[in-house]
C-alpha cells in the first residue's frame, strides 16, 4: 500500500518536472528568437467576376486563361448594332432640337420682317378702299340710289378688310419683337432632355465593350462568342495583382510587438536566396485558435491574430496559395501615420504600391 502511494507521488513529480522543463524550453525558445520574428503562411489575392452593363449577344472574346491583362485594356465585345442605332436616333434628334432653339434664339430675319410689314401694307391700302366704298354706298343709300343689299356687301367687306389689315400688323409686330422668353426656354430645356437621352444611348453602346479596370490574370473564361451576356452572368473570373499579400498568424505574445508598417522580409521555396519586401499592412483585432495549416504544433492550442503582410511583386513571381515565410524584425522604431500611408513599392511596381490599411 505504502510502495503504491509512493510510486504515484513519483509519478505527479515527473509530471510536473516534464511540465516545467517545456515550459522552460519554450520560453527559452521564445527569447532566443525575441529579436526576429518568423511566420509562416500563404499568399493571398482578390478575385473579381468581370461582367458586362448590358445584355446582348457575345460578338467577340479577345483574351485567354492565363494572360495578363492591364487597366483599359479591352477584353470583349457585345453586338452593338441595337445600341448604335439608339444612338444614332438620340443624336438626330438633338441636331434637330438645337437647329429649332438656334432658330428661336436668332429671331426673325430682316426678310421675314420686310415681308410682314409689306403684306400689312397691303392689307391697310384694302381696308381704306373698302372703307371709301362703304362710306360712298352709305350716302347713295341714304338718298335711295341703291338698294339695302349693295350697303351692306361693301359694309362686310369693309368689316373683312379691318380684320385681315389688324391680323397682318400682328403678324409684323411678333416678326419685329422675335420669339417669346418662355418658347426658347422651353426649346432650351427639350435639347437638355434630348441630350440626356443622347449621352444615356451613348453610355449603353460604350458598354458593349468589357474593358479590364486593374492589373490582373484572367483565371476563368466564363462565357463564349454567341452567348447571351448581362450584367448578372460574369463573362471572367480575374486574380487581382493589386493588392497582394501573405497571410499569415501572429501568436498572442508577440501581438504587442508588431505593428502597422514594420518592414518585413518574404521568402518562398519556388525562388530560393530572393527575399521580396514587404510591410504589415492589416492586424486583426479579433483574435482565433491557430489554423491547422500553420506550422506552429507548440502553439496549436494558442489563440493567434491573423495578419496581412503586403509584397513587391515587381515580376509577377508570387502567385496565389504558394507558401511563404515572412521574417520580420522587431524593435523596429514606429513609423508616423503618413510613413505608413505612403508605404509602396516605388514607380517600378506602382500596382502593387498601396496596401490597404485598417
Amino acid at each position: 500500500m505504502n510502495s503504491k502511494r509512493v510510486r504515484l507521488i513519483l509519478l505527479g513529480l515527473v509530471l510536473v518536472l516534464a511540465s516545467a522543463f517545456g515550459t522552460y524550453a519554450l520560453l527559452a525558445r521564445l527569447r532566443s528568437t525575441s529579436n526576429v520574428l518568423t511566420l509562416y503562411g500563404n499568399v493571398d489575392i482578390r478575385e473579381v467576376q468581370v461582367a458586362f452593363n448590358d445584355s446582348d449577344r457575345i460578338a467577340r472574346m479577345l483574351v485567354q486563361e492565363g494572360d495578363f491583362v492591364r487597366p483599359g485594356e479591352l477584353l470583349a465585345e457585345l453586338d452593338s448594332r441595337r445600341y448604335g442605332a439608339n444612338a444614332d436616333q438620340a443624336r438626330r434628334t438633338v441636331e434637330a432640337q438645337q437647329q429649332t432653339l438656334d432658330r428661336l434664339l436668332n429671331g426673325s430675319r430682316p426678310e421675314e420682317i420686310v415681308q410682314a410689314r409689306s403684306t400689312m401694307e397691303a392689307l391697310q391700302a384694302t381696308m381704306r378702299d373698302t372703307e371709301v366704298t362703304y362710306r360712298r354706298n352709305l350716302e347713295l343709300r341714304r338718298a335711295q340710289v341703291i338698294p339695302q343689299q349693295a350697303l351692306d356687301d361693301s359694309q362686310s367687306q369693309y368689316k373683312a378688310a379691318v380684320g385681315n389689315y389688324n391680323a397682318a400688323r400682328q403678324v409684323w409686330i411678333l416678326a419685329v419683337k422675335g420669339p417669346r422668353i418662355e418658347d426658347i426656354e422651353n426649346a432650351r430645356a427639350a435639347l437638355r432632355a434630348d441630350e440626356a437621352t443622347l449621352a444615356f444611348s451613348e453610355r449603353e453602346l460604350a458598354d458593349t465593350k468589357l474593358y479590364a479596370h486593374s492589373d490582373g490574370v484572367i483565371e476563368d473564361r466564363i462565357l463564349e462568342p454567341g452567348d447571351m451576356a448581362s450584367p448578372g452572368v460574369p463573362a471572367f473570373t480575374m486574380a487581382l495583382t493589386n493588392p497582394l499579400w501573405v497571410r499569415a498568424y501572429v501568436p498572442e505574445p508577440y501581438i504587442g510587438r508588431i505593428y502597422l508598417g514594420m518592414n518585413a522580409s518574404i521568402t518562398t521555396d519556388s525562388f530560393p536566396g530572393k527575399a521580396f519586401q514587404g510591410w504589415i499592412g492589416y492586424i486583426s483585432p479579433t483574435a482565433e485558435f491557430t489554423p491547422k495549416n500553420v506550422e506552429t504544433p507548440e502553439l496549436r492550442t494558442r489563440l493567434v491574430y491573423q495578419v496581412r503582410v503586403y509584397a513587391c511583386n515587381p515580376q509577377n513571381e508570387l502567385r496565389l496559395g504558394m507558401p511563404a515565410t515572412v521574417t520580420v524584425a522587431l524593435g523596429q522604431p514606429i513609423p508616423s501615420a503618413s510613413q505608413v500611408k505612403d508605404l509602396g513599392c516605388g514607380e517600378q511596381d506602382h500596382a502593387a504600391g498601396q496596401p490597404e490599411i485598417h
